[in-house]
């Protein structure tokens, strides 16, 4: 299939950055925004003031609230919007989406009542048999994506045209792209680090040392495998890019919103507050419900899960899941088991 025009639906930090390597790759995009101020003053401007102020974009996107535009003749839709709306948005696309076009996940969340990752939702909404289907994931700080330090993502499907087709999109001298055939390992990878960035957040904020962090990072590991290797995924593919190389990013990096989240609710502010200092969607909070719940259904031991989600929503104190991974009985270190 000939390239015709890239689609991202989100005008966010990382939709922001997808967009224009495509577009700096000669590609012509159509960026997605929520209101037409925003798009006047992107086409204008040739910057994404509100995201990355420090960030020329290229002349070949064009911003649009019109969805239906920016969906139509377009060959590879990737969608970058928060997981909250997500589903909404791919039911609006669905009818006017181009027949063999790639429709790619970029959203690192996942729905409750009933589980479903965003993939899922994709699958729900379009015909299969006329579209195929990815997620893009990896340790991807967007900030550092604009100032072309070096990255890696991870493209997977099940489609081999798909991932060539998205290596061309957005392969770049700094942006390298791996591929994979593990569509939920990739994708449950990239949403289930967020929980365990609000955890190391919290762990800065109370200086408990480089030791525990490195505790707390593999014991992350290990929770992250198991709940994936009970959801039908391969847990080697946590030890790749989309799992360890995501999970040290976003829990060691002042650029995580995460991460930062965790400091402000270490340090003692409330959720609220804490979300509110961040200014931007933190996907962790959201993913934490869905894992506590499901987590509890299929009897998925994830103590730092349980400790997380007694410090939000049952006043507990921050120290909590300190004490709560010290005193947990379970001691099996290495947990990558089929």
């Amino acid at each position: 299939m000939k390239l015709k025009k890239i689609a991202v639906l989100g005008g966010g930090s990382f939709g922001t950055v997808l967009a224009n390597i495509a577009a700096s790759n000669g590609f012509e995009v159509s960026l997605w925004v929520r209101d037409s101020e925003q798009a006047l003053r992107i086409n204008s401007e040739a910057a994404n003031t509100t995201y990355h102020p420090e960030l020329q974009l290229s002349s070949n996107i064009e911003a649009s609230e019109n969805l239906d535009e920016v969906i139509k003749n377009s060959s590879i839709v990737l969608i970058a919007t928060p997981s909250s709306i997500f589903e909404n948005v791919v039911k609006r696309i669905s009818p006017s989406i181009d027949e063999g076009a790639h429709i790619i996940s970029c959203t690192k969340g996942i729905k409750l009542d009933p589980f479903r990752s965003m993939s899922d939702i994709i699958l729900l909404n379009i015909d299969a048999s006329k579209n195929s289907v990815g997620v893009l994931s990896g340790p991807n700080l967007a900030k550092e994506i604009a100032e072309k330090k070096v990255t890696g993502t991870v493209i997977a499907s099940n489609d081999d045209s798909l991932i060539n087709d998205v290596k061309e999109t957005l392969s770049s001298d700094t942006f390298k792209i791996y591929s994979s055939d593990d569509i939920q390992g990739v994708e449950l990878a990239g949403a289930l680090k967020n929980i365990y960035a609000i955890i190391c957040g919290i762990a800065e904020s109370l200086e408990v040392g480089e030791n525990a962090v490195g505790l707390i990072l593999t014991r992350s590991m290990a929770e992250m495998s198991r709940f994936a290797v009970a959801k039908g995924a391969n847990p080697i593919t946590f030890l790749g890019l989309a799992g360890m190389g995501d999970l040290v990013a976003t829990c060691t990096s002042n650029l995580s919103r995460n991460f930062q989240l965790g400091i402000n609710l270490g340090a003692g502010l409330s959720l609220e507050e804490a979300k509110n200092k961040v200014g931007q969607v933190a996907e962790g909070i959201r993913t934490l419900e869905v894992i506590k719940t499901e987590s509890a259904r299929l009897n998925i031991s994830m103590p730092l899960v349980d400790s997380l989600y007694d410090i939000v929503y049952k006043n507990a104190s921050s120290k909590t899941f300190i004490d709560d991974l010290v005193n947990n009985p379970h001691e099996v270190d290495v947990e990558f088991t089929y």
